[in-house]
């Protein structure tokens, strides 16, 4: 199975940072936010990654090259402007779907964690898979429901989608190439239908949406607080 890190966002709440550098370009401990994904994600046995990006996605492809010094196999996506997650996911399918896997790991660029990514290699299928967090303070309501080890709209316990999930090809099949989309009315319509399976990771996790989150992680990682490289 493939995996594929979402690199495209504008990072504006991140400005002045993100003004000469691409969000997933941003530091802790000296390390790139997004090398800790790959390292991560070829530690685990995902090492065919696609990259999508779009504000200086240059630089990205620059820092990464073809992923070889990782161990890794780096295919890019790239788009002329943001095209949304699911927009950005569908337009990067080609490189994605292989003969063996309709499936495939899909990781926010942005966020910082230490999920084990090695056990989603058992979701692999044609139904969609989410794993969500306890609700962060600046998400106080959550997305969604966990209900017995399923997305729920209505009943369960409320926590926040982490970015992490695995994802059938055949959910963005039908979007129009080009066009934004969405990922969470695709979600919830999966949901509806009773066909999304998730669970629950009480590990680290941490949207990078501002400089003060990043620096907050960066201090973790360097008193050793979090795992780091």
């Amino acid at each position: 199975m493939k995996a594929m890190i979402l690199a495209a966002g504008l990072g504006k709440r991140m400005r002045p940072l993100t003004l000469d550098t691409p969000k997933p370009l941003l530091k802790v401990a000296g390390i790139p936010l997004i090398e800790y994904h790959i390292r991560r994600l070829v530690d685990a046995g995902f090492n065919e990654i696609v990259i999508n990006h779009a504000w200086l996605g240059d630089k990205i492809e620059a820092y990464l090259g073809t992923g070889e010094r990782f161990g890794a196999e780096i295919s890019y996506s790239r788009e002329d402007a943001p095209l949304e997650t699911a927009g950005g996911i569908r337009k990067a399918l080609p490189l994605l779907v292989s003969s063996d896997d309709e499936s495939f790991l899909v990781v926010n660029g942005d966020v910082f964690t230490n999920y084990p990514f090695a056990q989603l290699a058992s979701q692999a299928g044609c139904a969609p898979h989410v794993v969500l967090v306890n609700n962060p303070e600046h998400n106080p309501a959550g997305d969604f429901f966990l209900n017995r080890g399923k997305l729920d709209l209505v009943e369960g316990e409320k926590l926040t989608f982490s970015g992490v999930s695995v994802l059938p090809a055949s959910m963005f099949a039908p979007l129009e190439l080009g066009a934004k989309h969405a990922l969470g009315p695709i979600l919830r319509n999966c949901t509806e239908k009773g066909l999304v399976s998730a669970e629950r990771y009480d590990g680290f996790w941490a949207d990078i949406g501002t400089p003060e989150r990043l620096k907050y992680v960066d201090t973790l990682v360097r008193e050793h607080k979090i795992d780091g490289f």
